[in-house]
């Protein structure tokens, strides 16, 4: 009985313990991130407003929503100097059938007399970039849906003629004029038809070289410059629909795979007096080369960018309409690859490519890598001449507008992992000057206005989400703040922040690497954590950087691992261009061997556990996963890989050849940096993830290293994401469900607590 009784004792004082172990643990979740938590609207950011700069930036029109309807959308004017507010377009005056038109995106006539909404988007490729447009008369006051004859959602890249009597748009790949006065509707490309794209581009010319939009207006609007592509001859890759019906559906994609020839490119000039089309000269077969950039300097002047096949290569023409003469101004020639977006933390790779302008259109700006550093050059149009604009020892990481006697730019001279604002002047004396203040320690970036005066100032830190601020240059004065995100920094004050911290890493090669470290909250130089690096590792991405670093890896943090971002040789770092360079013919090598070899090291830090590794990664760094699992086995336990590049062979030409060559010419290049060839190395715990429906890196990637990894009798995991495309976030709760997995599988393999 007396012991019957102690037990029953013994059993109270757990359930009492347990429940005031729960009363703690509810009074400290609050502090913890949760998948849950990451996953609802319990945390949001604010972003920069879309800004259309009006009277060359002395004003900005923005979307703003209306007080007076709820929930609908409005455009608001404001006075760039004195911040002085007026309504410019009210809900109420777009009212439509259905309500409110949602303005996702808008443009100004150049006489300011109309304005351009766009709404009712569907997706092309990556972006939503067909749909509808409405056109409202500040005049007149009223609004009307262009393209009324064709069905909704289906027009692309609408612009207004410079007299405002006209717009321009893309329907089924053929270009269309439309009169606003009268209605009538003129089809002034015939042969556009998937296979011939007139006005826009195919797949690869859009994720590779940027390109959306594919055509332009003189500025007086006589003519009509405009790609034309020819991609009959480019091969068809089926992905396969299983789900929507009880039968399976193919869904065609015209993909050039790497080693097969571009689509037939040709420029054409419309004039719009005539209707009729004249082509610009090229020598060559128009599939052994890219037209990357077409812009108009003035009425009788057009500049082209022509880009070899091999894109080593690249030529600015001028062409003059009246007198039909084409003429080279300048020729840009690397051994390794020319750059023509220079991806960075700070640049915009959807843009249009066109050459920035100066000294009234008789030069041009181009940043060019011919020699140790990313410069910015003068070009001089009459005779191609080359003035160094700036002649520092530092890589320029972006440009911005320039004024007329200076030009911005952004850079970081003494720490890549951030960026600040620096003006010089365009005589290349050498006069630089950093304009961001100090206070603004980490990443900023800069949407300058067009006569050089204002700018939306853009500020983030990895613990501190974005800030964005109208400001008045060159002073940096703050006229207003656009954006604060308080309600957010408030979220994250009241969590458990890790500790971020910034270190390079020399390996044993002499390879100098930065590396971030995200480090739990009370970390102890003591303890022993697990790792979990997180990799990129090509051309198009830096990772360790002073950038927002996300709530999961906060939450990955708070349950004890060290996250690390490195960056090695070939991705966009400020260090220099034999540094980015070296990775050509290398993909999959020394990118992987820097990886690894910095690895090694940073592990040797005494808090770090070796023996309880992760790397992850997505896309490109779902390449580097496996070649890092496969290469070295003895570091990385564990893998997590998604949408994953398996063998070089199978990718798009453009990207693929820039970096590596033709494979005609250099196959055991491909072979040896694919990670498919050295799968029989596997050793440790690897998760594959892709989604079937990946138009970048197609699902057949996953499938082909799957059936070597059979072959070579490599047990892994593998997850598919049915009709996923490439960032894998269709359909409800995916991102959550794809997260979990990602957590679940890292904290199966490598506890976050050792074992007794």
């Amino acid at each position: 009985m007396t012991s019957i009784r102690l037990h029953f004792h013994l059993i109270i004082l757990l359930v009492l313990s347990i429940s005031q172990s729960a009363i703690t643990q509810q009074k400290t979740d609050s502090s913890l991130l949760t998948l849950e938590r990451i996953h609802s609207n319990e945390f949001t950011k604010e972003y920069a407003p879309e800004i259309q700069w009006v009277d060359d930036g002395e004003a900005y029109v923005i979307i703003e929503k209306s007080e007076s309807i709820e929930g609908a959308d409005e455009l608001v004017r404001y006075e760039s100097a004195s911040e002085e507010r007026s309504l410019f377009i009210s809900a109420e005056s777009l009212q439509v059938p259905g309500g409110s038109l949602v303005i996702e995106s808008f443009s100004l006539s150049p006489d300011a007399s109309r304005v351009l909404i766009f709404t009712n988007s569907s997706r092309v490729w990556r972006s939503n970039t067909k749909g509808d447009y409405w056109v409202y008369n500040l005049k007149t006051n009223e609004l009307q849906r262009i393209g009324r004859s064709f069905e909704p959602s289906s027009l692309m890249f609408a612009k207004f003629s410079s007299d405002s009597k006209f717009v321009y748009y893309v329907h089924d790949f053929n270009i269309y004029r439309e009169n606003f006065e009268t209605g009538e509707t003129t089809q002034l490309t015939t042969d556009g038809n998937g296979d011939v794209i007139n006005g826009t581009f195919d797949w690869v010319y859009e994720e590779e070289l940027g390109k959306r939009d594919g055509f332009t207006l003189s500025p007086n609007d006589e003519f009509l410059a405009f790609w034309r592509l020819d991609a009959s001859d480019t091969g068809t890759f089926f992905m396969i629909n299983n789900t929507d019906s009880i039968y399976s559906r193919p869904i065609p994609l015209q993909y050039p795979k790497v080693g097969e020839k571009p689509s037939s490119v040709s420029v054409g000039l419309i004039d719009l007096k005539t209707d009729q089309k004249t082509w610009i000269p090229f020598d060559g077969d128009p599939r052994s080369y890219y037209i990357p950039g077409v812009q108009w300097v003035h009425d009788d002047l057009l500049l082209i960018q022509q880009l070899n096949r091999h894109q080593n290569e690249l030529t600015v023409w001028s062409y003059v309409p009246s007198q039909m003469k084409l003429r080279k101004v300048y020729v840009e020639k690397e051994e390794t690859f020319v750059d023509l977006m220079y991806p960075d933390l700070t640049s915009d790779i959807w843009s249009s490519n066109d050459l920035t302008l100066t000294d009234g259109g008789k030069s041009f700006l181009r940043m060019t890598e011919t020699d140790k550093w990313r410069h910015i050059y003068k070009i001089y149009i009459e005779d191609g001449q080359k003035l160094l604009v700036t002649p520092f020892d530092y890589d320029v990481a972006s440009m911005r507008v320039p004024t007329k006697n200076d030009v911005y730019y952004l850079a970081s001279p003494e720490n890549g992992t951030q960026r600040y604002l620096y003006q010089t002047d365009m005589k290349g004396k050498g006069r630089q000057k950093r304009l961001t203040p100090a206070e603004f320690e980490g990443v900023n970036n800069y949407q300058v206005s067009p006569n050089g005066k204002y700018a939306l100032h853009t500020h983030q830190r990895a613990l501190e989400p974005a800030t964005v601020r109208l400001i008045q240059l060159p002073d940096h004065k703050t006229i207003r703040i656009l954006v604060d995100n308080q309600s957010y920094k408030n979220k994250l004050s009241s969590l458990e922040l890790p500790q971020v911290r910034f270190m390079k890493i020399t390996t044993e090669e002499g390879i100098e690497i930065d590396a971030r470290l995200i480090l739990p909250n009370a970390f102890d130089p003591d303890s022993k954590y697990p790792v979990l690096f997180h990799v990129y590792g090509e051309p198009w991405a830096q990772v360790a950087t002073d950038t927002d670093i996300g709530l999961w890896n906060v939450m990955m943090a708070q349950k004890g691992y060290v996250i690390i971002d490195m960056d090695n040789r070939g991705t966009p770092c400020l260090k220099g261009s034999a540094w980015r360079k070296s990775i050509y013919r290398q993909v999959g090598r020394i990118n992987a061997r820097d990886q690894g070899l910095a690895a090694k090291e940073i592990l040797k830090l005494p808090f770090l556990d070796e023996t309880r590794t992760a790397v992850w990664g997505w896309s490109g760094g779902g390449t580097m996963t496996l070649n890092l699992m496969f290469r070295f086995p003895e570091i990385y336990t564990t893998g997590v890989a998604i949408a994953a590049v398996s063998d070089q062979l199978v990718y798009d030409n453009i990207y693929q050849e820039r970096y590596m060559g033709l494979p005609q010419e250099n196959p055991e290049d491909f072979v040896a940096g694919s990670p498919v060839t050295h799968a029989k190395n596997l050793e440790g715990n690897l998760l594959l993830i892709h989604g079937t429906a990946d138009d970048n890196v197609h699902y057949q990637s996953a499938e082909l290293l799957i059936n070597e990894l059979i072959a070579k009798d490599k047990q892994f995991q593998m997850m598919s994401y049915p009709n996923r495309s490439h960032g894998i976030y269709e359909g409800e709760n995916t991102r959550k469900h794809l997260f979990t997995l990602i957590t679940n599988y890292i904290m199966e393999h490598v506890p976050n607590q050792t074992s007794d």
